[in-house]
């Protein structure tokens, strides 16, 4: 029978696994085993052996016998010992870690772009490093014992009493601790509502503008939703089309992506629709902290607290990396929810949840949110300065606020321009990769320019550095005035 025998105390983050084979003498046995794990790789070149008293003991063989054995492996050239080094790994090139028959082929890997100017994204080297390293240090330093047992399924309550807070003052929400959840973003926000788990509290069919993310729609989709699109125009979805729908989802604050709040009227007319059906309001929050040139828009959540659930996360505002978002819920929707996020693995990380309580209870969420909207709004301007003098011919709209701008394109051209972008190695978004496939030409007439081509130009992803190369490559790439194209099906 194999001898078995694990060592992690003689090099610092790497474990040692050999298999003695009971056949044989012991030396013998140790020396076929170092052999085997130099050339395989699990003994990578330069690792330092354990001393001879320390590898006897635990294998139960004599120090003589573990000195002999490396001993002829040194003078094999497997091994190196050095005074005052120890036995080491000798330092050669690395065989393969895994011995596989046949050719191995990587699979090919899609080639980066050298400017990003996709939607969704905040710039990554803005996040703040000192600032949030510090509330996680506070967090962790302050965190009660039973901070590292089950937890709550709802989240911390230190979190959820933050975002009261400040989504009251930010944001005009009105809601309590109790009814907030802690999810790890919209997505899973979604997936709580409407069938993750034990089933969400929610069915469809769904009502949904008309131009959104299709990731969300094929989300919804395999958990059995139907949608059924609304139309847009520049007063944001026409609510007053709305169906024999219980449900609609909408983005308010600023239609994603053509731009805009949803106006005043409509705002009214969506809450008294469900509060007339029995039905439930939808509020994607996804970039309400970033206006420009117009007054804040509150979330519509305000309005009317039970016929409306709320979904925000720190997605753009932060990190995407942080996996934090948060459900303002009706009363009669929180037991269904935490019933559907069920098992433990789906739970955001509760350390994340204080960090980031913290960091809004200091006041530095406040100071990095105003301190990326100045960034936003300067990258905005300059988009808007170099499209003026370079392409004046491009309409520019949907920069009232948020982190992206749509582009209108002569009819037939956004295709070509797509594929002039990826020839020069430029990441964009086409408008219609964004419209629902059931949304007809009555589903984007409305103000005569949702059914225009476009791009979608997210302005926020580059770094400072990188953003103004970027706006120069996206403007080479754009059609010159005059062009017009056969306009693309669908």
């Amino acid at each position: 029978m194999a001898k078995s025998w694990v060592n992690s105390a003689e090099r610092i983050g790497a474990d040692l696994h050999l298999e003695l084979s009971a056949s044989g003498g012991r030396r013998a046995a140790l020396i076929d085993a170092l052999r085997a794990a130099v050339r395989d790789g699990r003994l990578a070149p330069g690792t330092r052996l354990p001393p001879y008293r320390s590898l006897a003991a635990d294998l139960g063989v004599a120090r003589n016998t573990v000195a002999d054995a490396y001993a002829e492996l040194v003078a094999e050239g497997w091994l190196t010992a050095r005074q005052g080094s120890g036995t080491r790994v000798a330092e050669r090139a690395q065989p393969p870690r895994h011995a596989v028959k046949g050719p191995v082929t990587a699979p090919p890997r899609a080639r980066a772009p050298r400017h990003d100017l996709r939607q969704g994204t905040p710039d990554a080297s803005a996040f703040p490093r000192a600032a949030w390293l510090a509330s996680y240090r506070r967090a962790l330093q302050q965190a009660p014992d039973e901070v590292f047992g089950p937890g709550d399924p709802a989240g911390r309550v230190e979190l959820r009493e933050a975002l009261t807070e400040y989504l009251a003052r930010a944001r005009g929400v009105r809601t309590a601790p109790d009814r907030i959840v802690i999810c790890s973003g919209f997505a899973h926000g979604l997936r709580l509502l409407f069938g993750q788990g034990a089933g969400g509290p929610l069915r469809g069919p769904l009502a949904v503008e008309a131009y959104g993310l299709g990731f969300h729609r094929k989300l919804l989709r395999v958990a059995g939703v139907r949608t059924v699109p609304l139309p847009v125009d520049e007063q944001g979805a026409r609510v007053e089309e709305l169906g024999k729908e219980r449900a609609v989802l909408l983005t308010p604050a600023h239609q994603f992506p053509t731009g805009g709040p949803l106006h005043a009227e409509r705002r009214a007319a969506v809450i008294d629709w469900a509060r007339a059906r029995g039905g439930v309001v939808l509020e994607d929050d996804y970039d309400g902290e970033f206006r420009y040139d117009r007054k804040p828009v509150g979330a519509l959540q305000g309005l009317d607290p039970e016929r409306v659930i709320l979904l925000g996360s720190v997605s753009k505002s932060l990190s995407p990396a942080l996996r934090l978002g948060w459900m303002v819920l009706p009363e009669r929707y929180v037991e269904g929810v935490l019933a559907a996020k069920g098992e433990r693995e789906a739970w955001a990380s509760v350390l994340d949840q204080l960090s980031l309580a913290d960091f809004i209870v200091s006041g530095s969420y406040d100071r990095h949110v105003r301190r990326m909207r100045q960034r936003y709004r300067s990258r905005r301007d300059r988009l808007v300065a170099a499209l003026a003098a370079r392409a004046p011919h491009i309409e520019v709209t949907g920069v009232a606020a948020g982190l992206h701008a749509v582009l209108r394109l002569p009819p037939g051209t956004e295709r070509s321009a797509l594929k002039a972008a990826a020839w020069q190695g430029v990441a964009l978004d086409g408008l219609a990769a964004f419209r629902h496939p059931e949304a007809g030409t009555e589903a984007r007439a409305g103000a005569g320019a949702e059914d225009q081509d476009g791009l979608v130009v997210g302005y926020a992803t580059p770094s400072e550095a990188a953003f103004g190369a970027a706006l120069d490559a996206l403007c080479e790439v754009l059609p010159p005035d005059g062009q017009t194209g056969v306009p693309a099906a669908g």
